[in-house]
């Protein structure tokens, strides 16, 4: 039986992550939102509270604990701001396939840089390869004792401030996916361009962009886990470690937006009274409470089976898949509660359904949640 009841000390850690998300992050979203400022400095001051490295072990740094600590802090770095959110965590993303199957070199060295704040970047699809990850053409060919990557990522997320990159690459292109590796690759390694900004619909304060490799050499000592050929199989117990966060981000993003459609209801009043008191605002917000208590609890069984020792592959993809889509479904319904002010960027609500689309795209689609939820059941 899975026991939901927070500990002392994990209520704690959710007071602290709820606080910096009050005094942190909320007074700044709009900003970093509508002028595209990636925030840096705020990221780097949540990393000083022990916010964004729960889950690197003590020994290189981090808090050492586990997936459930990172779900409840994910929720509310989520409420404060989704960009934020997507933001801050492209670090740990990076360094997930680190922690789930690097070597003590690449732990002591890279951990440990995370742990102190280093960004890092996370870079596996590229212009032709989203959900189809066997798509993928960038390679990875030995010489010597380096190995020399070329190919183009896109989408890639804290692209432009990261010092290292977590890529996955062809070493053996006729194997498919049992033919991929990870590398990492210093940012400072010549032979590395940066694309542009994209100019995305929600989410703006994230930095997006593509990364492209020519001729990149790697010294062999940065192929994860030291072995060619495991880098599918690692990407994939990653994205166990890493869904269950983003889909708190969601879950996040969505509590933000009703608490938020709440409180103008009860200050909105139409035809002598306030709006929660009409049927059709009061069912819309309960239904809005319901999803988001549906879709914090598939997060949170998602995150203690990974802490009992067991696979979740299929609890993280049914929380990945309800919490994105959940998410998307509150955020245009408390839109809908303010009416026309929804409509305003005057209004947060406006930025959280903006940024509540892209968690039914990235780090697997709803769809492939789906492919996968029928897959496990088979």
């Amino acid at each position: 039986m899975v026991d939901f009841r927070l500990s002392e000390e994990q209520k704690m850690l959710q007071d602290l992550a709820r606080d910096f998300a009050n005094e942190e992050i909320i007074p700044n979203a709009s900003k970093w939102d509508m002028n595209s400022i990636y925030p840096k400095e705020t990221i780097q001051k949540a990393n000083e509270y022990g916010l964004l490295t729960v889950k690197i072990p003590e020994e290189f740094g981090g808090g050492g604990m586990g997936s459930i600590e990172d779900v409840i802090i994910a929720e509310e770095i989520g409420r404060g701001d989704p960009g934020f959110a997507t933001a801050a965590g492209s670090s740990i993303l990076a360094s997930y396939p680190i922690i789930t199957g690097g070597t003590k070199y690449q732990k002591e060295k890279y951990l440990t840089k995370t742990a102190n704040g280093v960004l890092a970047a996370y870079c596996v699809t590229e212009p032709d390869a989203g959900s189809d990850v066997k798509a993928i053409k960038t390679e990875a060919i030995k010489e010597g004792d380096e190995y020399i990557i070329n190919g183009s990522k896109m989408w890639i997320t804290g692209a432009g401030h990261a010092e290292w990159f977590f890529v996955l690459a062809y070493t053996n292109k006729k194997a498919g996916y049992n033919g991929m590796s990870g590398f990492i690759v210093d940012a400072d390694t010549p032979g590395i361009e940066l694309g542009k900004k994209e100019n995305n619909m929600g989410q703006r304060c994230s930095d997006t962009r593509s990364v492209t490799f020519n001729h990149v050499r790697v010294p062999e000592e940065n192929l994860i886990g030291g072995n060619e050929n495991e880098g599918w199989m690692n990407a994939m117990k990653a994205f166990d470690h890493s869904r269950p966060a983003i889909s708190s981000h969601a879950v996040g993003n969505a509590r933000g937006a009703m608490e938020e459609a709440l409180a103008y209801s009860k200050e909105r009043k139409t035809m002598g009274k306030a709006i929660i008191k009409h049927q059709a605002i009061s069912t819309l917000i309960a239904d809005m409470a319901t999803k988001i208590e549906a879709a914090r609890l598939l997060c949170w069984k998602a995150a203690v089976t990974l802490d009992e020792g067991h696979r979740n592959t299929l609890e993280a993809a049914h929380a990945k898949r309800f919490a994105g889509d959940i998410c998307m479904e509150v955020t245009t319904d408390a839109v809908q509660v303010f009416g026309g002010y929804g409509y305003s960027e005057e209004y947060p609500v406006a930025r959280r359904m903006r940024g509540a689309k892209v968690y039914q795209i990235f780090e697997g689609s709803s769809q492939i949640q789906r492919l996968i939820i029928a897959r496990e059941l088979m």
